[in-house]
């Protein structure tokens, strides 16, 4: 019996038939290989019958991969003709998956409520130009989802997985850190995608947990951590002066924090950066 699973050559018969052009805007890199969508339904470790939201199913690869494993999808394509086309895929495919599909045409920043049932976990290889934005987005809006897999671009992989004190720490590392833990899952190589893409790709494996620091305002943390990496290499001091409205003010929120005000950003955790947001909301600086 042939595998439901979309092969190098069904992948290239697809965009063949659908006229398609993939474009860099998009990121539009479709999944070639069986294995490689196997396994990262195995690193998202799912339950059978779970909801589960993909964002840019593309062709479907990953979304025939998840209806495999039992899963109950929605997937969110922005491109209309793709949108149109995989509910078409997988009752060719596999017509026995088909009633656990839905499919919302539609720009995932945009989305402010999914379809029923409410999907749990999000499971998408992300347009790299926009990954981190995406998932920041779902996070934030959807906070039934418990747990991500992503594949995304390696250098940002590493940034969504950063520590306090590494190179690769910055904004993206401090904002997810705020909604989940995050862990490399696996590399994937580039000749899984057609069309081959220029850079690696990683697996990103994410467990929502509770704010570092309860009763804050996320959007006010945010702040303080964008002000704080948009001058990386300075001290609080100089880096907060803006936000906090003059370097002794900036000061003061340091130190009201428990933070030495010589510190630089990237040295923070979130929670830290929490107090610091706190500190300043309660006038203590």
């Amino acid at each position: 019996m042939a595998s439901p699973l979309l092969s190098p050559a069904d992948v290239r018969a697809l965009v063949a038939r659908l006229a398609l052009h993939p474009t860099k805007a998009l990121g539009q890199n479709f999944v070639v290989d069986p294995g490689i969508v196997r396994r990262v339904v195995a690193a998202a470790k799912l339950d059978e019958g779970q909801p589960v939201l993909e964002v840019g199913p593309g062709l479907g690869s990953l979304t025939l991969a998840l209806l495999e494993a039992g899963c109950r999808v929605t997937a969110v394509e922005i491109d209309p003709v793709l949108a149109g086309a995989l509910p078409q895929t997988v009752a060719d495919r596999a017509p026995v998956w088909a009633e656990r599909l839905r499919v919302v045409q539609a720009d995932a920043l945009d989305l402010t409520a999914l379809p029923p049932p409410v999907p749990t976990a999000l499971v998408a290889n992300l347009p790299y130009n926009v990954a981190t934005k995406v998932l920041l987005r779902c996070l934030e809006r959807f906070d039934e989802l418990t747990s991500a897999l992503v594949m995304v671009q390696a250098e940002v992989a590493q940034r969504l997985v950063a520590g306090p004190g590494s190179r690769t720490y910055g904004i993206p590392s401090a904002k997810v850190a705020w909604f989940a833990a995050a862990h490399p899952a696996g590399k994937v190589p580039r000749n899984a995608f057609f069309p081959v893409p220029r850079v690696d790709s990683e697996l990103v494996y994410l467990e929502r947990r509770q704010p570092p620091v309860v009763g804050v305002d996320r959007a006010a943390v945010f702040a303080v951590v964008d002000a704080a990496f948009a001058a990386r290499r300075k001290t609080l001091r100089t880096a907060l002066a803006g936000w906090a409205g003059g370097a002794d003010r900036a000061e003061a929120a340091c130190r009201a924090a428990g933070i030495d005000p010589a510190a630089r950003g990237e040295t923070l955790d979130v929670a830290a950066f929490a107090r610091l947001a706190a500190a300043k909301t309660e006038g203590r600086a």
